[in-house]
């Protein structure tokens, strides 16, 4: 599976994503693009998953007929978000092309 990590995103994360190839917004030279860009970019460059911070994305975006799957982390501080690495881990792993789930982490 192909991973984006979102701005925002703790890189630390990546590490634990195993099996997977991960990139982040800013390797990819999209750190300054706004979410539906982002997205857009995401899914011509066949990313599988952008795992992002941006909890209002669904709000703010269209996400029917997506061909990625979107995966929110609900906190994005590393020394809480570490904590909970194991779901983090498992909801990239069940993502499915359109699906969008938020992993809750405490204090998000």
């Amino acid at each position: 599976m192909r991973i984006l990590l979102d701005q925002g995103t703790p890189v630390p994360l990546w590490s634990f994503l195993e099996g997977h190839a991960v990139k982040t917004a800013a390797q990819q030279g999209w750190s300054v693009l706004s979410n539906g860009d982002l997205l857009r970019a995401a899914e011509a460059d066949v990313f599988d998953v952008p795992l992002t911070t941006d909890k209002n994305l669904a709000f703010q975006q269209s996400l029917k007929d997506r061909k990625i799957a979107i995966v929110v982390l609900g906190n994005p501080q590393w020394p809480v978000a570490r904590l909970h690495v194991q779901s983090i881990v498992a909801a990239v792993n069940a993502a499915t092309p359109g699906s969008y789930v938020v992993v809750k982490v405490p204090g998000g």
